[in-house]
């Protein structure tokens, strides 16, 4: 063999050497991904996942309490029984905020089981209201204390997961609106046969029992919740190391500590209230559907008790879609597209119910709807949790978006008024032009943040900006030259 074959040949062997060792370590690193996010999985999704469920239940089972005689005993006419859901989203909405900053101060292990107690016991009270006075004061409190737990359980959750995991991830408790539903109908069914025992009605014993749960849920979850990445147990050192390593790339060394500037970088931030908006539009027939559909259901002429029962099936259609979702919109690295798909389902459904005369055919417009309705919310949360930076910034947008957005249940709750009975055309049709809207702000929201990505690229070029200077932007967050928007 000649010298220069020796030297091709040595060559291709220190290459082989090198490539080796490089799939070596990628496939190290994958199966690290692996096995520290099915750790996170086991241990934060069951419970975010149960949370928000018992959140949901107690939120909307004034829907199941409304057929189930609640209206007829305590003497409720006219839009009545509108403003009691509608009282519930103004403490809700107006205390979202100053709630996800009381969980980065007091611990999520401390503060979610703290308003969840105090909730429950709210909902326990509701079981023993005798006139409207008494629910116009109870659904405030109940508003009060649950303004905290779904922005703070997204905050939460996006800060353990890295961006191209966190879609899924929310997925899973989100969907838990839908299964709230879906149990709400069936636990409402069985829960009024109790009616008499104990002199309560029927829809008395629904807020009882589920107030009662809720506590028991909410107490145990203090022990079995953990706080944040840095101060984490369950993982090994080296996952732990992992863990902490890839969410500060993930985030290019944005900063997490609570200033004041942070603050009001998120509220400065036009991006805070497109999503905010979007949201808004997507709330409306969300929060309309949740607590309305049993009477939708009745209005398209089947009986209570059915209506109860066929509540289930919507709901649990919706939970599948918006998994469904979570997984897709994770692989593809986008969210406005399934935003945008989302709102156009809905947007059939609600043709349907607004067009047909036929029940059997409303109903299957009940079903197309709750295909869009919660994958719509689930990934604009996703996206609005993916694109701010720093953790201080992430809270505090998602606060604005439940804010501002779930101020949308307060309209939502006046659409579907008993003089509309039983077509409820006006608020069919509210919810086709919220669709529309959502739809169109999902376009916009991505050729935004398209221009936006170009504008970084082009800086970064020109100016030979490169990874290794991450740490000088990291106060900047998102508005760092490095970081990337997911469109």
């Amino acid at each position: 063999m000649s010298g220069i074959e020796e030297k091709a040949s040595s060559d291709l062997k220190i290459q082989s050497a090198e490539t080796s060792e490089l799939i070596y370590e990628v496939e190290s690193d994958a199966q690290m991904r692996r096995r520290v996010l099915r750790k996170l999985d086991m241990r934060l999704l069951p419970v975010a996942t149960v949370l928000y469920l018992l959140a949901y239940l107690d939120r909307t089972n004034v829907g199941n309490a409304k057929i189930a005689g609640l209206t007829t005993d305590l003497g409720l006419t006219g839009v009545q029984f509108n403003l009691i859901s509608a009282l519930f989203y103004i403490p809700y909405c107006t205390l979202e905020v100053p709630a996800n900053m009381g969980l980065k101060y007091f611990r999520p292990s401390k503060w979610i089981p703290f308003i969840m107690t105090c909730w429950g016991i709210v909902s326990i009270c509701t079981a023993f209201v005798k006139n409207f006075a008494g629910l116009f004061i109870i659904r405030l409190f109940l508003g009060a204390f649950e303004s905290g737990l779904w922005p703070g359980l997204s905050f939460w959750l996006a800060l353990w997961y890295p961006r191209d995991a966190q879609a899924q991830r929310l997925a899973i408790y989100v969907a838990a609106s839908n299964l709230s539903g879906a149990f709400g109908g069936l636990l409402a069914y069985a829960i009024e046969k109790m009616n008499g025992i104990g002199g309560l009605d029927g829809w008395s014993w629904i807020f009882l029992l589920e107030g009662i749960v809720t506590v028991i849920i909410a107490l145990s979850s203090a022990f079995v919740m953990p706080d944040f990445p840095d101060t984490v147990t369950f993982l090994s050192p080296n996952e732990k190391t992992w863990l902490t390593e890839t969410l500060k790339k993930d985030t290019v060394s944005s900063s997490k500590e609570l200033k004041h500037k942070f603050l009001l970088q998120a509220l400065r931030d036009p991006h805070a209230y497109l999503f905010a908006s979007l949201n808004f539009f997507i709330v409306v027939p969300l929060a309309s559907f949740a607590v309305f559909l049993p009477t939708i259901i009745v209005g398209l002429g089947y009986s209570s008790v059915d209506a109860q029962l066929l509540s289930v099936p919507p709901n649990i259609i919706g939970s599948l879609c918006t998994v469904i979702a979570g997984i897709v919109s994770d692989k593809a690295g986008v969210r406005g597209p399934f935003i945008l798909a989302s709102a156009l389902l809905s947007l059939t459904g609600y043709v349907i119910l607004l067009a047909t005369e036929t029940p059997i055919v409303g109903y299957v417009g009940t079903l197309i709807a709750s295909c869009g309705l919660t994958p719509a919310s689930l990934c604009t949360l996703a996206w609005t949790a993916g694109n701010a930076g720093g953790d201080v910034k992430r809270g505090i947008m998602i606060a604005i978006m439940g804010t501002i957005g779930n101020s949308g249940s307060i309209v939502a709750s006046f659409i579907y008024r008993s003089e509309d009975s039983p077509r409820y055309r006006p608020g069919h049709a509210t919810n086709i032009a919220c669709t529309c809207v959502a739809a169109t702000l999902s376009i916009v929201g991505m050729l935004e943040y398209a221009r936006l990505n170009k504008k970084k690229r082009d800086q970064c070029e020109k100016e030979g900006i490169g990874l290794d200077r991450a740490d000088e932007f990291g106060e900047l967050g998102d508005g760092s030259p490095l970081y990337r928007y997911t469109l």
